[in-house]
């Protein structure tokens, strides 16, 4: 992932994964795929600038649309018949935690960075359906810790709470996570693509049947006058660090 220094996530974050996985799909349907990030960071998470004008713009429509692309994007990673490996090379925070969570695997370098769900306490409702995504890949008691306090774990507290299948060193870890992506032969992609379809059944109907009504309530929810103003003092940290 390259869109930008740290992947925050925006628009074009969202066209540029897509079309990775159109080529994938294209030239590529019979492999694993890995996903990591560039530096010291695997994904900073949404694009503040880009997201908190769509949550103050009132346009409940526009928030929508905003909502669709992120749904669409982490639910074609979610879902992808071949195993995904998550090569955390870094910060995986807010949805850069989600897109590792959306893999099947998820590999994490042994270095100094910051792991969690901080959504709430910046102000932004959890969409429903990365809820069912985050309790599939953490169970329910984690996922709701993570999800509730919002606190950044350091790696080793993160690792005890299973955000991670594995921790290694830096020079290894993209070796680790071809390691897992080859988990399978092409031969067993069909059995692969079948196992992990049934494993994500509950989570999909749930998506399907619940999430939807829920996060109709969404646009309202971030652009509530309390989470507009903890949204806010979150820009304004951002931009005197800079």
């Amino acid at each position: 992932m390259n869109t930008n220094k740290v992947n925050v996530q925006n628009d074009q974050f969202f066209a540029d994964l897509h079309v990775a996985f159109d080529r994938l799909e294209r030239e590529f349907g019979d492999l694993p795929v890995v996903l990591t990030g560039q530096g010291d960071v695997f994904s900073a998470g949404i694009d503040f600038k880009y997201s908190f004008e769509i949550f103050g713009s009132g346009s409940e429509e526009k928030v929508r649309d905003w909502y669709r692309a992120y749904r669409e994007t982490n639910l074609r990673i979610f879902q992808y018949p071949r195993p995904t490996v998550a090569a955390v090379n870094g910060h995986a925070i807010a949805g850069g935690l989600i897109t590792a969570l959306d893999c099947d695997f998820r590999i994490a370098a042994r270095k100094p960075a910051r792991f969690g769900l901080n959504e709430v306490p910046i102000g932004i409702p959890m969409p429903a359906a990365y809820v069912e995504i985050i309790k599939y890949a953490l169970g329910d008691q984690v996922g709701a810790l993570a999800t509730l306090r919002g606190k950044l774990y350091g790696l080793e507290e993160a690792q005890r709470l299973g955000f991670f299948h594995e921790v290694v060193e830096p020079d290894r870890l993209l070796e680790t996570a071809i390691d897992y992506a080859k988990c399978i032969t092409p031969d067993c992609n069909t059995a692969y693509a079948m196992s992990k379809k049934a494993l994500q059944d509950g989570v999909m109907k749930q998506i399907a049947e619940r999430t939807v009504s829920l996060d109709e309530h969404l646009p309202a929810g971030m652009s509530d006058e309390g989470n507009r103003r903890a949204q806010d003092r979150r820009r304004q940290e951002i931009m005197h660090k800079r």
